[in-house]
């Protein structure tokens, strides 16, 4: 028997307490068990996890008018500026901005956090002054109370697969990727494998514009693709497949998420960046999807790359896959080499657990795309013309 469901046929066992959910960790026993046929049957959600750095990061924030008004122009958070540039007083405050006074040991990312934890933020503004906004500058604190809107708007979000990380230079170097040690002396690498929520929807099937998420310990939303969207299927000479590129836009309440979910952290020598969790129902709407959700990280390979050369383009040395990453080491040119995840598993294993609950409870609907990703892309460099 062929299985096809809708959304909405899932959303009404869902209200009823009727739909059976399980993660991306939990369904691969299950599938091995009773096939891919017979899990379709009997499951209606997969949920998927992924906790890590998202450089591609930060908040839209409405502070309110003063009284008299002012225009604001440029504008400082805890000395961290916002971009000023969209309203009399809206800003975008981005993750990696770092603080005018701190340098890269407090910034943007930081600001998030503290709001989001409640803590008083020191605002500063100043602008030339027009007829209808005519104060100059203003110093303030605001609080999460304070303001009217704090919304996390995530233009790249997710990476579907990343790279290994490793550097045969011999000195040590500062990247996002995190220190990487002479020699290929280390190797950093940055996905959740197979709970990770774009390598159990590789082809977008169910992933789209208007999906409801798990974003920061709240619900949002996936409002387009990512930016630098470049979906790839690579395969090697054994037909192994390797899926890339991806990403999503993501948006949801800043006010209603929690610090166990969006954490600032600082990459030494390279800067600030936020730490998101994000997790993703994946509606069981058909066998297809079954195969995909019940992906193992032993099948899920990306590449080993040379971050120590200085250019867009750089070398590889050669695939592995998460099985192997997640044991500890790898081998690359002959050597073994220690492997650490950027982004955590147990995290992700979490998140993927509370959306589980969410769903069973009632309290957490899926939400069916408004509109695919496109299916194919273009990743464009910036080109000097002079």
């Amino acid at each position: 028997m062929t299985i096809q469901r809708t959304y909405e046929e899932i959303n009404t066992k869902i209200r009823s307490g009727k739909a059976v959910i399980v993660t991306a960790e939990e369904i691969i026993p299950i599938v091995e068990k009773k096939g891919i046929e017979k899990a379709t049957e009997e499951i209606d959600v997969v949920t998927t996890g992924t906790f890590g750095p998202m450089c591609s990061s930060g908040a839209i924030i409405n502070f309110g008018h003063s009284d008299p008004p002012i225009r604001m122009q440029k504008v400082w958070l805890n000395d961290v500026e916002a971009y000023a540039g969209l309203a009399a007083v809206d800003v975008y405050l981005g993750a990696t901005q770092p603080s005018e006074s701190q340098g890269m040991e407090y910034g943007g990312a930081h600001v998030i956090e503290d709001l989001i934890s409640g803590k008083k933020i020191k605002l500063r503004a100043i602008s030339q002054g027009t007829d209808c906004y005519p104060r100059r500058e203003i110093e303030s604190y605001i609080t999460k109370e304070s303001i009217n809107q704090a919304v996390l708007f995530n233009p790249r979000n997710g990476y579907q697969n990343y790279n290994v990380a490793v550097s045969t230079s011999d000195r040590k170097i500062y990247t996002y990727m995190g220190i990487l040690l002479p020699n290929i002396g280390n190797a950093n690498y940055c996905t959740s494998g197979q709970l990770s929520p774009l390598l159990n929807d590789p082809q977008f099937r169910t992933i789209g514009i208007g999906t409801r998420i798990f974003l920061g310990g709240t619900q949002g939303y996936i409002a387009w693709e990512g930016t630098q969207f470049y979906p790839q299927t690579l395969k090697d000479e054994e037909g192994r497949v390797i899926y890339k590129g991806g990403t999503l836009a993501v948006i949801g309440d800043l006010k209603e998420m929690s610090t166990d979910y969006i954490r600032a952290a600082i990459f030494k020598g390279y800067g600030v960046t936020l730490v998101v969790g994000i997790g993703i129902p994946i509606p069981i709407l058909n066998s297809e999807i079954m195969k995909s959700v019940s992906v193992k990280d032993e099948d899920i390979w990306t590449e080993i790359i040379d971050y120590s050369f200085p250019h867009l383009k750089k070398p590889s040395l050669g695939r592995v896959n998460y099985k192997q990453l997640r044991e500890g080491k790898i081998t690359v040119q002959g050597k073994d080499v220690f492997t650490s995840p950027l982004s955590s598993y147990a995290k992700a294993r979490e998140i993927a657990q509370k959306l589980k609950e969410e769903i069973l409870k009632g309290e957490f609907l899926l939400q069916e795309p408004i509109q695919k990703f496109p299916q194919e892309s273009k990743f464009k460099p910036l080109l000097e013309i002079h």
